[in-house]
């Protein structure tokens, strides 16, 4: 399962990145807030650690904007402030657990198991873009009510186009967003030929995936 852990504490940041892989979850890691938005707008978590405190944006302003865009990806909030009111802010915001420093690591795995036990369709809601339907909990696609086949790399570069759109997604974001090697797709013409592919089997759909020369890829609905 993969995991974000945003903390701007790079010993403590290392000390649960290093703990969460032990425990067999893959890990994502921000320093900032606005590094941690921006990967959880476009990945697919089963949980996010969230500090409180961090730069550019804190972690209450991450989990709002996070909601704001209808993702229901459970967050754990980190934070050194145990007042009711500052509890009551971060529940308020879309915090769906609260664990206050210091901490034990164990308690926080099961936090998070908790978290993760949740039904999964309180976890995520589906993805629209004309009528294309992207179901992120089962990883699948719908034209018009039909599953469409996609392999694992077409599915995650539709996905993070979606979450995106109508915004230009830049080519290094999609390699690093579907592929395990990112230098790859960008030597190569992987990510294009993937979306040759991605085109041929969403017709009908009402979308467009277009190029942007020299910068990567978007997808529009039909007469935007």
């Amino acid at each position: 399962m993969l995991v974000l852990v945003a903390e701007d504490d790079a010993k403590l940041r290392e000390v649960l990145s290093r703990g969460l892989r032990s425990a067999g979850y893959t890990v994502d890691e921000a320093r900032r807030g606005d590094e941690a938005l921006d990967l959880l707008v476009t990945r697919a978590y089963a949980a996010a650690v969230v500090d409180w405190h961090m730069p550019v944006m804190d972690g209450i302003d991450v989990v709002t904007a996070v909601r704001s865009r209808n993702l229901s990806t459970p967050v754990l909030m980190l934070t050194a402030r145990d007042t009711p009111s500052d509890r009551i802010q971060g529940l308020d915001a879309g915090c769906d657990d609260y664990l206050v420093k210091p901490f034990d690591f164990q308690e926080l795995l099961a936090r998070l198991r908790a978290l993760m036990r949740r039904p999964a369709a309180t976890l995520g809601v589906r993805l629209r873009a004309g009528s294309l339907t992207i179901d992120p909990a089962a990883r699948s696609a719908e034209v018009n009510g039909t599953i469409v086949a996609l392999t694992p790399t077409e599915y995650a570069i539709v996905e993070l186009l979606v979450r995106r759109s109508p915004a230009v997604v830049s080519r290094e974001i999609i390699a690093n967003h579907a592929w395990t090697d990112a230098l790859d797709p960008i030597a190569s013409n992987s990510i294009d030929v993937h979306v040759t592919r991605l085109r041929a089997k969403i017709v009908g759909a009402g979308i467009r995936l277009e190029a942007v020369r020299r910068v990567g890829y978007r997808l529009v609905e039909q007469g935007l």
